[in-house]
């Protein structure tokens, strides 16, 4: 989890979808194929997505969601890292990076984490280039992660970040899992076609 002022430095760029859209999943959908279609070739077309956080606060509960929904998708070039049973954190992060880059050292890493920021982007999932760093909102020194991120805004940035998150709602946090979640089975699964379509 982190505040969206704290990656500023690190993050390139970003673009917004609002669950509450009523085309969020086409949106959603659109935007992550355009980042997987260039991005994917540049990395052996191999996938690591790394969902970061921890079923203890509600609000940073998303990426354990996502990975949770997406433990049984299974293709050759996707992996999946930071379920409910087996969350990546702030106690196992390096060591999980470490793991990661050992295994799949081309392959193309997008970082799935939480996120607080201003009122009129709650509800929202960013999709941008880059990594980010998680822990920044609770002043935790961590390394930055990923090529590319996925962060939900799941409530405000206030000056009471841990009792922010765990009064957030879990229903925002499962509405923005399942998009996220069936987000990447649309467009791996898409991806995976086209690419054997070409052979």
């Amino acid at each position: 989890m982190f505040v969206v002022s704290a990656i500023e430095t690190v993050k390139k760029d970003s673009d917004y979808v609002n669950i509450n859209n009523p085309h969020h999943f086409h949106d959603f959908c659109q935007l992550l194929y355009k980042y997987l279609n260039l991005y994917l070739p540049l990395y052996n077309n191999e996938l690591v997505l790394l969902c970061i956080g921890t079923d203890r606060a509600t609000g940073d509960s998303l990426g354990p969601l996502v990975g949770y929904k997406l433990k049984d998708f299974k293709h050759n070039n996707i992996h999946i890292f930071g379920t409910l049973d087996k969350p990546v954190h702030a106690k196992n992060l390096i060591e999980t990076l470490a793991y990661v880059k050992l295994l799949y050292p081309n392959a193309l890493i997008i970082s799935v984490d939480a996120c607080l920021g201003s009122l009129d982007k709650v509800g929202s999932v960013s999709i941008g280039e880059g990594s980010i760093r998680p822990g920044a909102g609770l002043k935790k020194d961590l390394p930055s992660v990923g090529d590319l991120h996925i962060i939900g805004i799941v409530n405000v940035s206030t000056s009471m970040n841990m009792a922010v998150l765990q009064n957030t709602r879990l229903s925002l946090v499962m509405n923005m899992a399942d998009l996220i979640s069936l987000g990447v089975r649309h467009c791996i699964s898409l991806y995976n076609y086209r690419m054997s379509i070409k052979k």
